[in-house]
């Protein structure tokens, strides 16, 4: 990957943080907790851990291979059409992760905030200034994004934080109910999303300034912590609030937020709650498409890498349009088929370079 732009370990921290963070915020509350019930918060904290142990890997080849991403340590190590077969089932991965995103926030503008604009508009308009964001370049995106990430967290919490009447800590009891098996299945439907995307994500290491590699490891680490910590207090609290209903309320920070009521003052602030998806979804998408962008044209070795930028965008909107007819097939695309691809395309191959850079000596 060709360094035309430079950021700093913090910038590239803030990214990381609102890539991870992104729409999972509002979104990882409900599917955890219908699998791992009262577990799901040490559901989390072991696909957090899993999380680190990638991260680790992330940095073993960057150390094995300073200023390079891991596709380009894997042409060097496995040759270029071994790299080529590991590429192409990512690029279309990293397609279809934003085609998702556009698509959930579009359903939850349709079910939750304006039921009769139809939602070609929503995934327009977003897809439309997440383009624009990433064709502007990663460092404009790295200063912007610190002041919409501080938003995007520090609205829900303040959502939570309001809602305390609403909680009951007999809830989270008891911890284990249905044994381990749960904890299990929980951990790995977190692992899938968010926390096996930090390999794409490692594809911006080599945008980082050399001079300011120092802290990187160390940086990264604790955003990874910071962000399980964010990750398991709506957990914790949506199972309190709600009990054993927790799993079946879409969009439980949202549904929290609609029964927020203090002296008939403050009350209807789950747009606060939507702006915040909004956020985070956008921040996501134009991350991805960025790291789409920078990808893609690698792999077509294109002089002008903006060219595309408008193309796949555009390709992406037509996608999210089209490649489902109703809304139970992107539920079971997202949480049965999506966890198995996740891991057979993007985590299986990037072990097995990592197990191939721990038996080579590092490359010339």
């Amino acid at each position: 990957m060709r360094q035309v732009e430079t950021i700093s370990s913090w910038q590239l921290a803030s990214l990381f943080l609102a890539y991870m963070t992104g729409s999972a915020i509002i979104n990882i509350p409900t599917p955890m907790v219908e699998v791992a019930s009262n577990a799901a918060w040490l559901s989390l904290l072991v696909a957090n851990a899993l999380g680190m142990v990638l991260l680790a890997c992330v940095f073993y080849i960057d150390h094995q291979a300073p200023g390079h991403s891991f596709i380009d340590y894997s042409e060097k190590v496995l040759g270029k059409w071994i790299t080529l077969c590991i590429s192409i089932p990512i690029i279309l991965l990293l397609i279809l992760i934003i085609t998702f995103i556009i698509i959930d926030i579009g359903g939850f503008f349709a079910n939750a905030l304006m039921r009769e604009t139809p939602t070609y508009v929503f995934h327009t308009l977003i897809l439309l200034v997440a383009a624009m964001t990433a064709r502007s370049g990663i460092e404009p995106m790295a200063r912007m994004f610190v002041w919409l990430l501080i938003s995007m967290i520090v609205l829900p919490l303040g959502v939570l934080a309001l809602a305390f009447p609403h909680y009951q800590v007999e809830h989270l009891l008891p911890v284990m109910p249905d044994g381990i098996k749960p904890v299990l299945l929980g951990s790995y439907r977190a692992f899938s999303f968010p926390y096996s995307e930090l390999i794409l994500f490692s594809l911006l290491l080599p945008f980082v300034s050399k001079g300011d590699r120092k802290p990187l490891k160390k940086i990264m680490f604790l955003t990874l912590l910071v962000h399980g910590i964010l990750m398991i207090i709506p957990i914790v609290l949506v199972t309190m609030a709600y009990g054993p209903l927790a799993g079946t309320v879409q969009y439980s920070i949202f549904s929290l937020a609609q029964l927020v009521n203090i002296r008939d003052a403050i009350e209807r602030i789950e747009s606060g709650i939507g702006l915040a998806l909004i956020v985070g979804s956008y921040m996501k998408t134009s991350i991805m498409l960025f790291i789409l962008k920078e990808f893609l044209s690698n792999v077509l070795k294109l002089q002008d890498k903006q060219i595309i930028t408008f193309p796949i965008s555009f390709f992406i909107l037509l996608l999210s349009l089209t490649i489902f007819d109703h809304e139970t097939e992107f539920v079971d695309a997202v949480f049965v088929t999506w966890p198995l691809f996740m891991i057979t395309v993007v985590v299986l191959p990037f072990l097995f370079i990592t197990l191939v850079a721990f038996f080579k000596k590092k490359p010339t």
